[in-house]
């Protein structure tokens, strides 16, 4: 009995000794091995610093009139204003025929003087500044606010007959004498002036023939009329 206990219990040993490795294996294969330890990112790059400290702007509601200027002028108010009255006062209208201020001219020669030389449009500040300055020293008014016999006294004296080849040599004079010749030309070069001339039934060879101030297709291809912009004299 003893015997044969012990050869039992040396096979019931053999037998869990041969399985262990078995059970072992099936553990290492049921239990996944831990992941390596992740490796730890880089510094930041040169073009990467600073980026998380950017913080955004904050986004409003942005007014047109505060990004631009919606109507941009050469002159200032007051000089233009002055213009406008000096305008009224050279070329009126007649006969049918608009005047400067119906035609447009003084705002055209506002766009035209911004675009001319520097000593063409200094000339034009200078005068207008002067004429202002007459009327309140004569008046004590603004020149824009000027009777017509007020505004003949200071603008009469300065009026001159001369030649395109020989201007007035006198800075304030030669203002006033191009300016009288600016405008009435502006005037008479307007569409509103063609347009009058239409009614009439006058058939001259510049009807048709005027400047377009706004639209920058010259033949403004939606009219069947084809237009062209005036040239003006420089003084030399």
């Amino acid at each position: 009995m003893q015997r044969r206990d012990f050869f039992k219990g040396i096979m019931a040993a053999s037998v869990a000794a041969s399985a262990a490795p078995s059970n072992l294996l099936a553990q290492q294969v049921a239990t996944p091995a831990a992941p390596p330890p992740a490796t730890p990112a880089p510094g930041p790059v040169p073009w990467m610093r600073g980026l998380m400290e950017v913080k955004p702007l904050p986004i409003s509601q942005l007014s047109a009139d505060a990004v631009a200027q919606t109507n941009a002028n050469f002159f200032t108010g007051i000089q233009l204003a002055t213009l406008r009255r000096l305008s009224e006062i050279l070329a009126p209208s007649s006969n049918g025929y608009p005047g400067a201020i119906e035609a447009g001219a003084p705002e055209f020669l506002d766009f035209l003087i911004g675009v001319s030389p520097s000593d063409r449009q200094q000339m034009y500040q200078s005068g207008l500044d002067r004429l202002e300055a007459e009327a309140k020293q004569h008046f004590s008014v603004s020149f824009a606010a000027v009777t017509a016999d007020q505004a003949d006294q200071l603008i009469r004296p300065w009026l001159r007959t001369w030649m395109n080849d020989h201007p007035p040599t006198d800075p304030y004079e030669l203002f006033i004498n191009l300016a009288h010749s600016d405008i009435r030309t502006a005037t008479v070069n307007s569409q509103a002036w063609s347009d009058a001339a239409h009614r009439a039934g006058a058939q001259t060879p510049n009807t048709d023939l005027y400047w377009y101030p706004v639209d920058p297709d010259l033949h403004h291809e939606g009219s069947t009329q084809t237009h062209s912009v005036a040239t003006y004299p420089r003084p030399s």
